[in-house]
């Protein structure tokens, strides 16, 4: 198992604790040290003119949070509303913002030896937004985000709108 870049994801024997979250009929893990919490879904609150990838705008207790959706920025498709939708409020870098999934599906105890680097076919296509892939055994694999690619991806796109006419 290669773990360069991987961070913390591989450090110890006793591993890591991940969020798995369901997209658009898929499984992805968030490392729980950067949510705050998962709350049902709200009303969101367009923002004019804002990035395509940013839906809009809630309020958290009297604190207004930006609200991305992950089908959105994983597969250019917003994710379907449902009763199970959910908002995990994720802080990165020092920002706090609110990503739109389908359901929270579970909490994994993921030990080193189950996590790789993703493989390089798809980081060479420039999808580096899979941190590592999470091997479980009789399930299929949980890709685990990056939430800081997937914020530059943001942030990206934002520059990307503010360029076009």
């Amino acid at each position: 198992m290669r773990t360069e870049g991987l961070g913390d994801v591989a450090k110890g024997a006793s591993g890591v604790e991940i969020a798995c979250v369901a997209v658009r009929g898929r499984t992805y893990g968030l490392e729980v040290t950067h949510i705050r919490e998962i709350v049902r879904a709200q009303e969101v609150t367009p923002l004019p003119k804002a990035p395509v990838l940013i839906e809009g705008v809630i309020d958290l207790r009297g604190k207004v949070v930006p609200v991305i959706d992950l089908g959105r920025v994983l597969d250019g498709v917003p994710a379907p509303d449902a009763r199970t939708t959910r908002i995990a409020v994720v802080e990165v870098d020092g920002l706090v913002l609110g990503l739109r999934v389908e359901a929270a599906v579970d909490v994994l105890s993921v030990e080193a030896s189950a996590v790789e680097e993703p493989p390089a076919l798809a980081t060479q296509a420039g999808y580096d937004a899979v941190r590592a892939v999470i091997r479980r055994e009789g399930a299929a694999p949980v890709l685990l985000l990056s939430l800081e690619r997937l914020l530059e991806e943001v942030y990206r796109s934002a520059r990307g709108a503010e360029a076009s006419p």
